[in-house]
């Protein structure tokens, strides 16, 4: 994919080969006594690109995590970072271990120690690299990484902003929990403004009663799934978890969904009626957008030609392999990639580490001057209505919503809405404007390669 974009840009081979490769990946191997015995755990952390500093990246806890792995991931996150103007150059980190194996407190030891071996290697720092969640970790696990590194560095006053998604009451940020998946909303929203990219589809209208697929039910399919169906009225008729799906095409009650799974480690006995055993072929029904939400490469050779749907979103990290994604490109369908359409994460992890930089919520010195002035207005017009007679009032409505200043949550959202549209403008002007690039993921990678590029032949390497 990166070959493709590459190709279409005027970069020397040198530049191209810099940008391409990951600067430096370190491997670590520390024992943990556990259970009465020393148990060996190997880990990663990978630096993709320095063009800008901190790097920013998350740690993922799963079996499945190998160097190869960190080293993609790392390289997407680069270009996500460039695509979505947040100042970072590109890393990522993984921990060769089953969560759901361990208890909490097991965990925490295990946590505590890799991130020891991060930290005094500066691989964790607010500086020059800032982690944040991934799948198998959490708010839980970055706070002990944050706790970890202030007991490490006494001393830092900017010690909180060495990893962000951490939780609201350890110096984290409203919203972040909800981020990757409000992200996939506001970058649909982004796309159904665009005619052009619509007619590309073969779509017309608005998200409501769009019927949607969604695979995996994780954070991000979760927080995707409810604020499209209770926000924009679409019709979610397809939830693909690891033990099967359930498919309706009257729709689902993702809440109902969400407690079962959380109650009972699955989605099996939720519904005889809707239960489909092989889950995967779910993917393959009649919707009208498709958003694979969990791991990488669900979408392959073996089931391209298979998907029906028109719109793809990338909500998980390179769900689409590269086979695939050419078979769906002659199909004709459109994929909105994942370095855009999961950048919400990332923007929001931005807004925490700007916020515990400069040590304040954001909306705490404006909020109540805005609700004053709103008020002021509210007031004079009440009272013009009084003493010309005129009689009409302001619904409460109106006024309850016009009178309440912006607080941190409705302000990151304000923030991750606009990131969002400028991203899906910046490419979808190279996807409309050129011949030669006829889909999203190409125009995005145009974008982002691009950004690196100017960034190192402005400072030099």
């Amino acid at each position: 994919m990166f070959n493709r974009a590459v190709a279409l840009m005027d970069l020397s081979p040198g530049l191209e080969e810099k940008i391409r490769v990951c600067n430096a990946t370190y491997t670590v191997r520390f024992g943990v006594r556990l259970r009465g015995e020393i148990r060996t755990f190997t880990g990663y952390r990978s630096v993709h690109s320095e063009h800008m500093e901190p790097v920013k990246g998350g740690i993922r806890y799963s079996l499945g995590v190998n160097q190869d792995e960190v080293e993609a991931l790392a390289a997407l996150m680069t270009y996500k970072c460039a695509l979505v103007e947040a100042p970072f150059g590109g890393s990522k980190g993984g921990l060769c271990v089953d969560p759901r194996e361990y208890e909490p407190h097991e965990l925490e030891l295990i946590t505590r120690r890799f991130a020891y071996e991060l930290i005094k290697r500066d691989l964790i720092n607010p500086s020059q690299n800032v982690p944040a969640p991934d799948m198998g970790t959490g708010e839980r696990e970055m706070a002990w990484i944050a706790d970890q590194y202030k007991r490490m560095n006494t001393t830092d006053i900017n010690g909180n902003a060495c990893v962000t998604g951490k939780p609201p009451n350890a110096g984290g940020i409203a919203g972040r929990v909800e981020a990757t998946g409000r992200g996939v909303q506001y970058a649909l929203r982004a796309f159904f403004r665009d005619g052009e990219g619509m007619k590309k589809a073969g779509m017309t209208g608005s998200l409501s009663g769009k019927r949607v697929i969604v695979q995996g039910l994780g954070n991000v399919g979760y927080h995707a799934a409810k604020f499209l169906s209770e926000e924009d009225d679409s019709i979610i008729v397809g939830i693909i978890e690891r033990d099967g799906a359930l498919y309706n095409p009257e729709g689902l009650d993702v809440e109902n969904i969400r407690a079962w799974i959380a109650k009972h480690g699955g989605i099996a006995g939720y519904s005889d009626r809707h239960q489909v055993t092989d889950g995967a072929s779910v993917l393959e029904q009649d919707c009208d957008i498709l958003i694979p939400a969990a791991l990488e490469g669900v979408i392959n050779l073996s089931n391209a030609d298979r998907i029906r749907a028109p719109l793809i979103i990338e909500a998980a990290n390179g769900p689409v392999t590269a086979g695939a994604d050419q078979i769906l490109r002659e199909k004709g369908t459109v994929i909105i990639p994942d370095m855009y359409a999961n950048a919400g994460g990332v923007t929001v992890s931005y807004f925490e580490w700007v916020k515990n930089l400069s040590h304040i919520r954001f909306g705490r010195m404006q909020r109540r001057q805005e609700e004053s002035r709103h008020e002021l207005l509210i007031n004079e017009l009440e009272r013009l209505s009084t003493d010309t007679g005129v009689g009409w009032q302001l619904s409460p409505d109106f006024k309850q919503k016009y009178l309440r200043g912006a607080g941190e949550l409705e302000l990151v959202r304000s923030g991750l809405d606009d990131t969002m549209r400028i991203a899906y403008e910046s490419m979808a002007q190279v996807w409309h404007s050129r011949e030669d690039i006829d889909d999203l993921r190409t125009a995005a990678y145009l974008v982002a390669i691009e950004k690196v590029a100017s960034s190192y032949q402005a400072k030099g390497l």
